[in-house]
């Protein structure tokens, strides 16, 4: 696995934890909030809403907070927050998808698509990278003291594509195994740090020189946007451009 990750989660940045964290917490607000919308609001009848509470939990965000986030999914009284899915190339024409939430769908498209352009890339049109990827299961785990001989044995089970190793250890299956996965799992020890769909790239593009900054910048400033919930590309970059880059 390159040391940039290609699955660009939401998470805490060195040095900017305080200035972040009231958005981060409305990011995981937001995921809260769509989970027990599409789905039941007890955490252990509703997959996606568990691991959104695991998440924002992690992530030190207050009870009360989490208990509001699951209640304003009933809508009352509030603007609807809906799932908006952005596709399009960013600079040295890296494949980019965007998956956001927001309570204002122009807005945040007009945000977006400003981003895109000022970074040297175009926003597309629904499906003009998306055939680049393909939906898969990541699951990320920590190792603990296994090799990786023993956590690759203990890992390969019925829905698991590929494990890869780095820090932390993912684990790629097939979307409708996510779930069994993470419980098999768990089930043999293993701490399972998130589980998530995501979306792979089933080619990838290698950015070099002062391009490999350019995206680089690209990626963090839609990362840092407060309706973007996941940026996912198809750039890929190895140890030494990044801790150039560092």
């Amino acid at each position: 696995m390159s040391g940039h990750s290609k699955w660009h989660n939401i998470k805490l940045r060195k040095g900017k934890v305080d200035a972040q964290r009231g958005a981060l917490f409305t990011k995981l607000s937001k995921e809260i909030i769509l989970a027990a919308k599409n789905g039941s609001s007890d955490p252990e009848a509703n997959y996606r809403l568990k691991m959104a509470v695991e998440k924002a939990r992690e992530n030190n965000m207050p009870m009360d907070n989490i208990k509001r986030s699951i209640g304003r999914a009933s809508g009352a009284g509030e603007r609807e927050i809906e799932e908006i899915r952005y596709e399009g190339y960013g600079p040295a024409g890296i494949a980019v998808i965007v998956d956001a939430a927001t309570d204002n769908r122009n807005r945040t498209a007009s945000e977006v698509r400003f981003l895109f352009s000022r970074n040297g890339g175009n926003l597309g049109e629904t499906g003009s990278v998306g055939w680049m990827f393909a939906a898969r299961g990541l699951i990320a785990v920590d190792p603990g003291k296994l090799s990786e001989d023993e956590l690759t044995e203990k890992a390969l089970v019925d829905g698991v594509i590929d494990v890869r190793f780095g820090e932390p250890v993912e684990v790629l299956t097939e979307p409708q195994s996510l779930m069994a996965v993470k419980d098999a799992l768990e089930a043999q020890g293993l701490h399972v740090r998130s589980a998530q769909l995501a979306m792979e790239p089933t080619q990838t593009s290698r950015p070099d020189g002062p391009d490999a900054e350019r995206v680089l910048t690209f990626l963090d400033a839609l990362e840092e946007h407060e309706d973007v919930q996941r940026v996912y590309s198809n750039a890929d970059f190895d140890e030494a451009q990044l801790e150039a880059l560092a």
